[in-house]
């Protein structure tokens, strides 16, 4: 019995072990990772500034570059990808925002209904557990275990896989198909480029989710919370809408959950003429992603909502 007991607590700290400092994921979630971490490293140099936070419509339907002289303060895109949680970015993020800085969050549907079990196994747990420890040690202990017990056989395997890809000098065709420039922001997703998935977008069904499911799910829990921060630190929150096509049955009904959502907890609202919708030939290749052209004039109607929003706020609660 005795021998059996140790066996287990030798596999466990085995599998520890190799999942905590030795195997990796460097092209699986290497790219997420950069990116995150290099939208924090300029936010701790500028401020006062604008940080965009959301799912891939942040970098592919926003553009920082456009928007930056605009609302006249630095401005990044902090949007990574729907599976990477927000209590994650967020987190990352409380540590390098301050007071007077504005954080726009044109959050993707999908980001306020994700389940509490969705969240805690993202792509960000393998993150957390291999790569930013300091940040896992200050969430609850069962986000500290589904971190740890995130990995499994294949991780294994697509970790030995992806590191000896990376030892024998493999360039990652990703980051030369959607590359970010400086601000963060996606390029290069021209109309041109967007012709070829112009099929599959006009087959492509958009539903949106129902209203009552957007305060109801934990992800709607994991945004109060930031929300209630950020007014305590004097960091202005706006909230807004993701970018979408505007054929989507429902999208109406949706958008105002959203809205309500924002006002319920005391927070800006930037509600767009248009509800942030566009034809489906504004699209590069699905609903959350906006071609080039469409990006940056969807971005300069957002700079300017901004800066005309919060003109339009009193001072003193600013």
């Amino acid at each position: 019995m005795r021998g059996l007991l140790f066996a287990c607590i030798g596999s466990i700290g085995l599998y520890l072990g190799l999942f905590g400092w030795i195997l990796d994921r460097p092209l699986g979630l290497g790219m997420f990772r950069g990116r995150i971490d290099s939208a924090i490293a300029r936010g701790v140099a500028d401020s006062p500034k604008l940080v965009v936070i959301a799912g891939s419509n942040a970098p592919f339907s926003h553009r920082c570059e456009t928007m930056e002289p605009l609302i006249d303060r630095p401005c990044i895109n902090a949007g990574v990808a729907v599976g990477i949680g927000l209590d994650y970015l967020f987190a990352r993020w409380r540590a390098v925002l301050r007071s007077g800085d504005w954080v726009y969050l044109p959050l993707e549907d999908a980001q306020y209904t994700r389940t509490r079990a969705a969240n805690t196994l993202g792509p960000d747990a393998a993150i957390l557990f291999r790569h930013d420890r300091a940040t896992l040690a200050a969430f609850p202990l069962d986000r500290q275990l589904s971190a740890a017990f995130a990995f499994d056989l294949r991780s294994a395997v697509m970790s030995i896989l992806e590191m000896t890809l990376v030892a024998a000098r493999f360039v990652d065709p990703r980051a030369e198909a959607t590359p970010s420039n400086a601000w963060g922001d996606r390029i290069g997703h021209t109309a041109d480029r967007a012709s070829g998935y112009r099929a599959r977008l006009d087959q492509m069904e958009s539903r949106a989710v129902r209203p009552e499911a957007i305060a109801a799910g934990y992800g709607a829990d994991v945004v109060a919370d930031f929300l209630a921060w950020a007014r305590a630190q004097g960091v202005v929150v706006i909230g807004g809408l993701p970018t979408g096509f505007d054929d989507s049955p429902g999208h109406a009904e949706a958008t105002a959950a959203i809205q309500t959502f924002f006002e319920t907890h005391a927070t800006r609202f930037l509600a767009l003429p248009n509800r942030s919708r566009y034809p489906r030939s504004a699209f590069f290749d699905s609903p959350d992603h906006l071609h080039e052209d469409a990006q940056i004039a969807h971005s300069r109607v957002v700079a300017r909502g901004l800066v005309a929003l919060m003109a339009a706020t009193p001072a003193a609660t600013r």
